[in-house]
């Protein structure tokens, strides 16, 4: 469609049903009677091609139900997505030429052109762009001839004129940049760009997800203002007045246990053991003390929503000046905190909770691994005089956790392992090794002790009914349930009696008898790609995969603005606040802050998988050509998936396997080889890392000779 058809189009698409006259239409477009003949023939040719219908000079869409509002959510070199406005949204495949130059984050008319069916979305083409986004894309400087363009990382696969350099930072060929588009074509390919920042050699991670951070509106340094407000906290003690109004704890015995390298401390334990029960107490930073409601502070914490960690990096949701320094709960000095004080019966059942404000004084700053030796047995002389003051502790600690863990597993609550990635760097920011993450029993027992919070929390919202910022797990759709059923089926695992509105201890059996199987890792994964995401939300729908009808986040004020909304919250409900006025005050804004809390999550998890991506990419670029042993972890009609034991994952293309028309049978299968292979996920395989595209964060490996394991007959396969 040239520009007046596109027009015209537009015009009708607003008039709806009511059409317009050819005059109406020549008015609105200012065309006079010398281009009235050109407005017939576009008129005429739009009613061939069945786009309008056109009758006496009156003019309406033809099948308006196929055209509707849309915002461009991916771009590729061939293709895109859109996803359509409203409430019941649908997303539809477009190739890239129907994509009329548009990127992610515009909104768009468009025409659905096929419907969805069991292989394939549904697929539409752009017609116009009604919204043009001015976001910031990223990618590489090339030369063409003598001219240096910018190669784009997703737009198209054509380097894009440079009209101006913001930064006066001379720029290299094979730099990593951030650019806007200054003109727009019709093509991605026509577009003109000028260049925001340049950030170094595309071959390093650092580079890659420096650049991420910005073309993705991922503040790293807080503006002014914010750090004006933060200078105004930069205290080592809080306010002597404010401390003889709380409930004093600094006698007892509290501590913290995190990460070595842990800065930002915002939780504290302390236990006893009673006649009666265990009295457990979580002591959580009060940092809604200092981040006060409509600061400057608080409006930069509710858009970052949530700490962003990745490699040897933390973007933080509050400046170091809170985050590591008042805010946080460091040893030997005193600290305002929000208690959570509770009494566990012996079988591990909460008999009675309240929240209190406090002021607390940290023992010592514990750590995982030294808390670890001290339960083996394995701690020396040192670690044992730095916990003098808590050690007797320890052990009533892991009692608790161990009878709170049972009692998880037998409410049918899933144990997943998620294999997270420790990706280490060396004092340059380069990416020397990959490893998984390990965890012992001092996590547990923290994690468990947060759970309890967490849960009180959620328990005292819902009984009081206050507005509140709930963390929700829905319960996965008939559709999800389905499709897990097929694919262990289809793996050779009895699924048993998993069906629709199965409860998560189905979920739970699965893993529990698939523990020491081989393809446990990757039926972790399937599992957890069953489920729902877990949101935030003003509901109390429930925790699926905790199997707890009530649970929210508490525990991590610092790095989660979720918790600090309910830190709010919780406050004006200990201060007495009268019931109705605190469902006036907090009703709208518990509704905005967990839209705003699922949302900025959604955020970070990308980007620290892709910003992940990059460092593994610049870890394997110094293993190109050498063998690995692995595992089938995913399957496609374009290759397999790989992953090492160190959890870095590649790609083999079928380009590399033997010959034939692949095909991706329930979704773990890989069938079609001529020869017979088939390649199924759990599969045992070695591979060598043949390419690294760090810029991408692609590794793409090659199978050391062919793994595919020749088909079952159906008789066998039952």
């Amino acid at each position: 469609m040239n520009k007046l058809k596109i027009s015209i189009l537009l015009m009708l698409y607003d008039a709806g049903e009511k059409g317009l006259t050819d005059k109406q239409i020549a008015d609105r477009l200012d065309i006079n009677k010398k281009g009235f003949k050109k407005l017939e023939t576009a008129l005429s040719e739009m009613k061939q091609h069945n786009d309008i219908a056109y009758k006496k000079g009156m003019c309406w869409i033809k099948h308006p139900e196929q055209f509707f509002k849309a915002e461009v959510t991916r771009v590729t070199p061939k293709s895109g997505f859109i996803r359509q406005l409203g409430d019941m949204p649908v997303e539809y495949f477009v190739r890239g030429r129907d994509l009329m130059g548009s990127i992610p984050g515009d909104i768009v008319l468009a025409k659905q052109t096929a419907e969805a069916d069991e292989r394939f979305s549904a697929e539409a083409v752009v017609v116009s762009v009604l919204e043009a986004n001015n976001g910031l894309q990223t990618g590489v400087i090339v030369a063409e001839g003598n001219k240096l363009m910018v190669l784009p990382d997703k737009l198209c696969n054509d380097p894009l004129v440079i009209a101006k350099v913001s930064k006066a930072a001379a720029m290299h060929v094979g730099d990593k940049v951030v650019f806007s588009i200054k003109k727009r074509g019709e093509r991605h390919m026509d577009h003109t760009v000028n260049i925001v920042d340049v950030f170094g050699s595309s071959d390093t991670a650092k580079a890659g997800a420096d650049a991420y951070m910005l073309s993705n509106n991922l503040h790293v340094n807080f503006p002014d203002d914010v750090l004006y407000e933060a200078s105004k906290l930069d205290i080592d003690e809080p306010d002597s007045d404010e401390v003889l109004r709380r409930l004093d704890l600094r006698g007892e015995p509290i501590f913290t246990i995190d990460g070595a390298d842990t800065k930002d401390i915002d939780d504290a334990v302390s236990i006893a053991k009673t006649d009666r029960c265990y009295k457990l107490g979580v002591h959580i930073a009060d940092v809604s003390h200092y981040v006060t409601k409509g600061s400057k502070l608080d409006e930069e914490a509710f858009y970052r929503g949530t700490s962003i960690y990745y490699a040897d990096q933390v973007v933080p949701m509050l400046p170091r000046q809170l985050s590591n320094g008042i805010c946080s709960l460091n040893p030997q000095v005193d600290r305002l905190a929000f208690s959570c004080l509770m009494d566990v019966g012996f079988d591990g059942k909460l008999l009675s909770y309240r929240f209190e404000k406090s002021v607390i004084r940290s023992r010592v700053k514990g750590v995982y691994s030294e808390v670890n030796k001290i339960i083996d047995g394995n701690a020396d002389d040192e670690i044992k005089a730095k916990y003098a003051r808590v050690i007797d502790r320890i052990p009533i600690m892991k009692e608790l956790a161990d009878i709170l863990v049972k009692n998880r597993i037998d409410r049918g609550a899933p144990e997943i392992d998620t294999s997270e990635t420790k990706i280490i760097t060396d004092e340059n920011g380069v990416c020397i090794d990959v490893k998984p993450r390990t965890t012992g029993i001092a996590e547990g027992i923290i994690e468990e002790f947060m759970l309890m919070a967490n849960n009180s929390a959620a328990a005292l919202a819902m009984k009081e009914k206050i507005p509140f910022v709930y963390r929700v797990h829905e319960a996965p759709t008939t559709e999800k349930l389905d499709l897990l059923r097929e694919t262990l089926t289809a793996l050779g695992i009895n699924p048993g009696a998993l069906g629709a509105n199965a409860p998560a201890s189905e979920l739970a059996r699965i893993l529990r008898e698939n523990k020491d199987s081989d393809r446990a890792m990757v039926i972790n994964r399937i599992v957890l790609r069953t489920m729902m995401k877990a949101r935030y939300s003003e509901e109390p729908l429930g925790h699926y995969g905790l199997v707890m009808p009530e649970y929210a986040h508490f525990t991590s004020p610092i790095r989660r603005y979720a918790d600090l909304s309910i830190h709010r919250i919780l406050t004006d409900y200990v201060y007495s606040l009268d019931h109705e006025k605190l469902c006036r005050k907090y009703a709208a804004f518990s509704a905005s802050a967990a839209l705003q809390a699922s949302n900025t999550e959604l955020s970070a998890v990308r980007c620290e998988r892709e910003c992940e991506n990059f460092y593994m990419a610049e870890y394997m670029k110094n293993h190109v050509n050498e063998e690995f042993d692995g595992m089938i972890s995913g399957v496609s009609a374009g290759g397999v998936y790989v992953v090492l034991p160190n959890t870095i994952e590649g790609m083999v293309s079928v380009a590399t396997m033997p010959m034939g028309d692949y095909e991706v049978q329930h979704g773990v299968i890989l069938t079609g080889a001529i020869d017979g292979s088939v390649y199924t996920v759990g599969d045992k395989v070695r591979v060598k890392c043949v390419s690294v595209n760090v810029n991408g964060g692609f590794i793409d490996f090659e199978f050391v000779g062919n793994p595919g394991k020749p088909a079952k007959s159906e008789k066998t396969a039952s």
